[in-house]
Parts: C-alpha cells; structure tokens; sequence
C-alpha cells in the first residue's frame, strides 16, 4: 500500500480494534478467527471498519453507546466486560461507567442494570490487576 492508497476496511477495523482494546482486542479477533474465520473478518471489517473508524463521533461516547445497549440486551456480560475494560482504557471513568449503566435501569429494568453493574465490577478488579496504557 503506497501512501496514496486510502486503508480498506479491513485496516480501519484492526486500527480501530486496537486503538479501543489494545493488543487484547486484536488477540480475541485472532483466537475467534482460528475456528470462525469468517466471523472474525466480519468483526473486524463491519464493526470497526465501518462504524468504529467513522469521524461522528470521539471514542468515548462510543463506548458510551456501546455500554448502554449492551447493558439493554441484558445478555451480553462478557461483552460488556470487554467494553467496560476499553472505556477505562480509553478515558471514561468507573462513576461515568457506572452513570451510564444507572440511566439504562429506566429503559431496560433493574435486573439488566444488576447484571450491567456486575460485569463493571468484574472489568474493574480486571483493571486493578492489569497495566493499563492508554489509547492515543
């Protein structure tokens, strides 16, 4: 790729993997791609080649986003463990996390919101037990 060549979606969505996980993302990427390869390209490409790598909007509220419907589906801990942990990687704070998921108990019920707090507790200790370098 000359530098004239604009990144395909496939570069945006590792670029935008790593700069939200880090080197974890892109390790949950590879191990999912040893069995569901397929999967694992549409992952990268969809998710974070076209939606994530996008201008609209910085990062955090992103993550924002992302936490809030996560927390709605109310199934999706290891998910919500996974985006917790890459909020505080890229800046929110645990009482922001922690606002969001709040606000998503008038929408999605206390329960999901239970569950939600949880798996921000779980990402948390993670956090405490972990370097953490943060995303440029």
């Amino acid at each position: 790729m000359t530098s004239d060549t604009p990144p395909t979606r496939r570069e945006r969505g590792e670029a935008a993997l790593t700069r939200i996980h880090g080197e974890v993302g892109l390790g949950y990427v590879a191990t999912l791609r040893e069995t569901f390869p397929d999967f694992a390209d549409m992952l990268t490409d969809f998710p974070y080649g076209d939606i994530y790598a996008r201008d609209g909007l910085d990062p955090k509220s992103r993550q924002i986003a992302t936490i809030a419907a996560l927390t709605i589906l109310g199934d999706s801990r290891h998910e919500l463990e996974i985006h917790i942990g890459s909020a505080l990687r890229i800046g929110l704070t645990r009482q922001e996390i922690i606002e969001v998921i709040m606000q998503m108990a008038v929408y999605g019920g206390f329960p999901r919101a239970l569950t939600a707090l949880s798996a921000a507790k779980s990402a948390f200790a993670t956090a405490d037990n972990q370097t953490v370098i943060p995303a440029k």
